[in-house]
């Protein structure tokens, strides 16, 4: 990756912002970093020899010439975080999911439009080699019409992920298909289209008194392309992960894309055509106790360098990411939990 002349920020030192701060130093340079917990804020910017703040307003004020800040605290906080940040006239790159509700993926939106800045949101899933693939394919028509698909997401998260942290919280947190699953959910929308109508079932099994949602759930939905589907996924698999998989059914084919994080085209069986020659994809995140999705964030910020200094394409925008959260919000409606 050549190395630009862009300044960022990051908003939230906690693990994701140590993914971040290592993708800007190959990107440009980490002026300054926020967290209202002095000390994580601190051995971050040390590491990378940037300023360390505790307070937003600081951090705005001492380094006007930041050109993008990086939305890395809770799920609940990336709205607040973006909008002051975008009013404050820097370009945004929001962890995921964009926001909790589709009202502030709106507000959020509309504070990028009015400060005439970008605002992009992580997907890092769509650059995994089999996704890729599949998404060429379908936008060649290879595959036809797409009749139904399939989405296993199998995980495990232990009482130690969730414990002394904001994750497992409704106000921080928001919910299973936010934190561990929205990237998937991303992939739905991606690949065949927008939901228009859901049925839904959650519970929570083995997480009672740790966390405040549900820790599995099954959807039906369909689209509005006409395309059926359905989602099982839970956070209690014994021990490991065990899967995330997407399977299309179409006129022409059918395609399974799976591994632990959607990184091995499993099965493929199409007219005429023979899927080959895939790049390896990265390693999956590794936060000690467990792994989370494939680790894309090197062309995250890659594609945001093309965009900022050059002629490239937002790989993923904020209308995107606010259909993800519409998604997951007509789920949990159905699911009235």
């Amino acid at each position: 990756m050549k190395k630009t002349t862009l300044q960022f920020g990051i908003i939230g030192c906690g693990r994701i912002a140590q993914r971040h701060a290592e993708h800007i130093e190959k990107t440009g340079t980490l002026v300054a970093v926020c967290d209202t917990i002095k000390e994580k804020a601190f051995e971050l910017g040390e590491k990378y020899g940037a300023a360390s703040y505790v307070q937003l307003a600081d951090l705005f004020l001492a380094h006007p010439d930041i050109d993008v800040i990086a939305i890395c605290s809770p799920n609940g906080l990336h709205a607040e975080h973006a909008i002051q940040s975008l009013k404050a006239g820097f370009h945004v790159l929001c962890e995921k999911p964009m926001a909790l509700n589709v009202q502030d993926c709106g507000e959020m939106i509309n504070a990028a439009e009015k400060a005439n800045r970008r605002l992009f949101i992580v997907k890092q899933n769509r650059f995994n080699p089999p996704v890729a693939a599949v998404k060429k394919i379908i936008e060649e028509g290879r595959l036809g019409k797409i009749y139904s698909v399939q989405l296993n997401c199998f995980w495990n998260r232990n009482d130690a992920y969730y414990k002394n942290s904001w994750k497992g919280t409704r106000l921080l947190d928001g919910g299973t298909l936010y934190t561990q699953f929205s990237h998937f959910i991303d992939l739905l929308y991606w690949l065949v289209g927008d939901v228009k109508t859901v049925h839904a079932f959650g519970n929570n099994y083995h997480h009672e008194n740790i966390i405040e949602f549900e820790d599995a759930g099954t959807v039906c939905m369909k689209f509005y392309n006409g395309v059926i589907g359905t989602i099982n996924y839970t956070v209690n698999c014994h021990e490991k992960n065990m899967e995330g998989s997407l399977t299309i059914f179409a006129e022409k084919g059918t395609v399974k894309i799976g591994g632990q994080y959607l990184n091995e085209l499993e099965y493929q069986k199409i007219e005429g055509l023979e899927i080959k020659d895939l790049p390896p994809g990265n390693p999956p995140n590794n936060y000690g106790q467990y792994q989370g999705s494939m680790s894309n964030h090197d062309k995250v910020y890659q594609n945001l360098a093309d965009v900022l200094t050059g002629n490239g394409v937002i790989a993923t925008n904020g209308f995107e990411g606010l259909k993800t959260v519409e998604i997951i919000d007509k789920i949990y409606t159905a699911m009235q939990l």
